[in-house]
């Protein structure tokens, strides 16, 4: 796709200084080099459709393009694209569109809206994901304390579904260890509820809070669970930060190219509990629903799993 030609000149122009945009900004040799062979591509389909300038491009020319890519064959391989190849196609043009923010120039959408049910679905990680995830807390940093204290955040996020407002708002208080169990004081509307912990999760609660907590500055000063070097309690961003950091270091392409948040974590626990057999009204309190109609959407995103 790289010696595709472009005759337009305002498109070649815009090529070559996205290229240098992304080369300033200090992104990695690879991406400098193969992300504007993406938009190259792009370039020359608009060509082909007699779309001379950005202006033209609409969200029926994006959703165009990507049936056109989805229906293009593999040059080097033969048969279709594969999905990750698809996903860079995207995240090209969501750096191109990025690129023309800064410049003050008009953009266009670049992702398309997934059906609820859709998203819900590419949210939910395997148990096998899951432990990719915790396997490489063991060198997720050069500090003992981070790497343990990320090992306990992906406890509570994914083995208690915490939501991630109901993890920074956790005090060590709240970590009942004898009773196995975490009490949560700042649920959506405001509800306490206790949630079970097993005993291998209980271990890690116990080598962060008794072990690694300590090494941080100001950790006697503060209730916090979660806290940082300064000792202030974390905040949300930082637990997303954290989570989007492990996803850097898994050996899984497929995994990698997932957008992992805090409530992808308690999606997937969720269904895995449903998986397993636990009642429906069990998995309704464990994660503070107040509706068991918000429960129930498991029910039917394992029917399509």
């Amino acid at each position: 796709m790289k010696k595709l030609k472009l005759q337009n000149d305002s498109y070649r122009l815009l090529l070559s200084d996205f290229e240098q945009w992304l080369d300033i900004l200090g992104y990695n040799e690879k991406t400098v080099y193969y992300t504007p062979i993406f938009i190259r591509e792009f370039f020359h389909w608009l060509e082909e459709h007699n779309i001379q300038r950005l202006e033209q491009i609409t969200l029926d020319t994006v959703k165009a393009y990507y049936k056109y890519l989805g229906e293009r064959s593999n040059q080097r391989k033969g048969g279709g694209l594969s999905k990750a190849y698809l996903n860079k196609h995207q995240n090209a043009l969501r750096k191109f569109r990025e690129y023309l923010q800064k410049q003050g120039a008009r953009t266009f959408k670049v992702h398309l809206r997934l059906e609820k049910s859709e998203s819900a679905i590419k949210d939910i990680l395997t148990q096998s994901e899951v432990k990719d995830l915790f396997e490489v807390t063991s060198y997720s940093s050069k500090h003992e304390r981070t790497r343990l204290r990320d090992k306990a955040i992906l406890v509570v996020l994914y083995s208690c579904g915490l939501r991630r407002t109901e993890a920074i708002s956790l005090d060590v208080r709240d970590i009942l260890f004898d009773a196995g169990r975490v009490l949560v004081r700042k649920g959506k509307n405001y509800k306490e509820r206790y949630v079970p912990i097993n005993k291998h999760g209980i271990i890690i609660l116990e080598d962060y809070v008794f072990e690694a907590r300590p090494m941080y500055t100001g950790s006697h000063s503060t209730e916090a669970l979660f806290i940082n070097k300064y000792g202030d309690r974390l905040h949300g961003q930082n637990l997303s930060r954290r989570l989007q950091h492990l996803l850097t270091l898994v050996d899984d392409e497929i995994l990698r190219e997932k957008h992992i948040t805090p409530h992808c974590l308690r999606h997937s626990i969720a269904t895995h509990l449903l998986q397993q057999g636990m009642k429906i009204e069990d998995i309704q309190q464990f994660l503070g629903h107040s509706s068991l109609k918000s429960t129930q959407i498991y029910t039917h995103l394992l029917e399509l799993l």
